[in-house]
């Protein structure tokens, strides 16, 4: 059979629970934005994956208004690529339960993050919990996204989708979906913990001193890198001398993703420097880059009629590729439409 020739195209998402993290922009968000203009690009808030733990209405609403305001606020142009929140385009949904009869509950029992997750309360979760790698594998394959950029701990859900993808490609005989290529490059693809270098930065750590909300002004972007945890050594003369220090290694690595550089670069710059010498440096350098998207936030968030317009042009758009995606689908599949 010959393999079909897709069009490049980029899709990825940003889960609306809790707030936006230095994570989410390193990770994500700063990287959508510097491939736009390169391929097609679509970006979603993926709303409908945050409601598989219990969230207030009112504050999913907002949080959802929040990650478009980040997407926004780091440059991403509504004219240049689709940014909308997935429970806007229902296709998401119904290619959704399309690929639950597709993957095997084998391969969900090896995804990690739900282990993780649910912990040893994996009886009392949510099915959405559970099943949700089938609905991410839908969002990207509804429009035949060919890469999505995403962080080491997201690879394995991208593989997952590839397996869908051949799956589906083998049981009916078609070569309907392309096997989606992870994007995984660049410093800082896996954030960690400020206190705790060998845990990654979350929305939900405990303590505020752990992470850097993507809102956070520009005193308190300096307070957390200056008092962030490090090692009793200085900076070591290359970057293999970063090896076993996870605390000095993350810091050099947000430094290096922050100002566009490699960590080696960094270790360059800085080899043989004192903590004293760095984390002001760095804590410099963050709000310069930081603290102008989080005023751009602030005056988003400010208008959240502004954001709904563009949320919902850009379902408009969305739905126009993925529609017909959808029909073919269910074609293929056997669904009757009459």
């Amino acid at each position: 059979m010959t393999q079909t020739a897709f069009t490049p195209r980029v899709f990825s998402g940003i889960k609306p629970s809790g707030g936006l993290t230095l994570g989410n922009y390193l990770g994500a968000i700063k990287r959508f934005v510097g491939i736009q203009g390169q391929m097609e690009t679509i970006y979603c808030v993926v709303d409908m994956h945050a409601i598989t733990v219990w969230q207030d209405p009112k504050e999913l609403a907002n949080m959802t208004r929040e990650v478009a305001a980040g997407y926004l606020a780091a440059g991403l142009d509504p004219s240049q690529s689709i940014l909308f929140n997935q429970s806007q385009v229902a296709a998401h949904a119904e290619l959704g339960w399309i690929f639950n009869c597709v993957a095997r509950v084998g391969w969900m029992n090896r995804m990690t993050q739900f282990k993780d997750k649910a912990g040893s309360n994996a009886e009392k979760v949510s099915l959405g919990l559970y099943a949700y790698p089938a609905l991410m594998a839908a969002d990207i394959l509804l429009y035949h996204a060919t890469h999505v950029p995403v962080g080491e701990d997201q690879k394995q859900h991208v593989e997952l989708t590839r397996d869908i993808a051949a799956k589906f490609n083998h049981d009916f005989k078609t070569d309907f979906f392309p096997l989606t290529e992870p994007v995984i490059d660049g410093p800082a693809t896996r954030i960690m913990n400020l206190r705790d270098g060998t845990k990654k930065m979350s929305k939900s750590g405990e303590s505020d001193m752990e992470r850097i909300n993507m809102t956070d002004d520009a005193d308190k972007i300096a307070k957390k890198f200056k008092k962030a945890k490090t090692d009793p050594e200085p900076l070591p003369e290359t970057a293999e001398g970063l090896a076993g220090r996870p605390e000095a290694r993350n810091l050099v690595e947000i430094y290096a993703a922050l100002n566009d550089m490699t960590p080696e670069a960094v270790i360059t710059e800085y080899a043989g420097a004192q903590w004293g010498k760095f984390k002001p440096a760095l804590a410099d350098l963050a709000v310069a880059k930081l603290a102008p998207i989080s005023d751009e936030m602030a005056r988003f968030m400010a208008d959240p009629a502004e954001i709904d317009r563009i949320l919902g042009e850009g379902a408009e758009k969305a739905r126009a590729i993925a529609n017909p995606i959808l029909r073919d689908t269910y074609d293929v599949v056997g669904l009757l439409r009459s």
